[in-house]
């Protein structure tokens, strides 16, 4: 029994010392492609700790994981931050619709990054997605949609689950469908490149034949009450539904439409945008400090 307590100790001892000496990593592949990696900035702990999955903004076609951890790491959460393919990297290799390549990518990197849990120190339990823009709209896609783990997969990978604890988003773009965000906002025009087409004109004369990957890659259609809890984060103006915004592809008129059916569907939602006086967080940062470190 002696022994068996001593190499026990010896075992706790060897995880702490590991946990404690992991350092950060750079360019980590999770797939094949040049774009398919992720930087991870473990916090120093001797228990799992949380992880903030940061996905870059960029419209999908530019932007990089370059990021500051820091204020994560002083309170002990660890930092994933990825890229991804660019829908321009993948319209000449045929994926369709372009759109598919980024938020696929954003999901199989979740999936890599819980299959390491234990090698760096991780609780699959308390990951939170951030990201601005188009990696907002990626945070909300991961954060809306069923489980995409493959539970007969031979690839230990793909059988890890891409379920979030929540997501805190800024600017993000809540839905591909052309109809309703022109309804919201008259002078919308963002979005066609997911679809591998010029401008929103072209979806919107397409739309009936494009719904299918609307649906499929719009995080609005996803929603239902099993759903992390969400935080969405806007500037500009104060969003007024049938205006027509300086900046409409980050308006807080589209949080105000996803906040109104996250509320009717039972999900956790805070909204907060230059019209809101009594901010419960003051950023997509404080947040997820606060959520994750619950």
């Amino acid at each position: 029994m002696k022994r068996i307590l001593f190499s026990l100790a010896l075992l706790l001892i060897a995880q702490q010392v590991h946990a404690a000496d992991l350092e950060t990593m750079k360019d980590v592949p999770y797939g094949d492609h040049e774009r398919q990696v992720l930087d991870f900035y473990p916090a120093q702990s001797d228990k799992p700790t949380p992880v903030v999955f940061y996905i870059h903004g960029g419209g999908w076609q530019s932007g990089d994981k370059k990021t500051n951890p820091q204020p994560f790491l002083d309170n002990g959460i660890s930092v994933v931050a990825i890229n991804y393919r660019y829908v321009k990297n993948v319209v000449k290799e045929g994926v369709t619709p372009p759109v598919k390549a980024p938020l696929e990518d954003a999901a199989r990197a979740l999936q890599f990054v819980r299959s390491k849990a234990d090698e760096w120190n991780l609780d699959k339990e308390k990951i939170g997605a951030t990201g601005g823009s188009a990696g907002a709209c990626s945070s909300l896609w991961l954060a809306f949609h069923d489980d995409m783990a493959d539970h007969d997969s031979d690839d230990p990978i793909a059988r890890e689950s891409t379920r979030l604890a929540c997501a805190s988003v800024n600017g993000a773009q809540v839905t591909l469908d052309p109809k309703p965000l022109r309804e919201w906002m008259p002078n919308y025009g963002y979005g066609a490149h997911a679809f591998g087409l010029y401008n929103l004109e072209a979806v919107i004369e397409k739309r009936e034949e494009l719904m299918p990957w609307i649906e499929k890659y719009s995080p609005m259609s996803h929603v239902t009450e099993d759903d992390p809890p969400i935080a969405m984060f806007y500037g500009g103006a104060v969003p007024v539904v049938g205006d027509s915004p300086k900046d409409p592809t980050h308006s807080a008129i589209m949080g105000v439409k996803l906040a109104e059916k996250l509320k009717e569907t039972g999900v956790d939602v805070v909204l907060v945008h230059p019209g809101v006086k009594d901010k419960p967080y003051r950023n997509s940062t404080e947040y997820l400090i606060d959520h994750l470190t619950k």
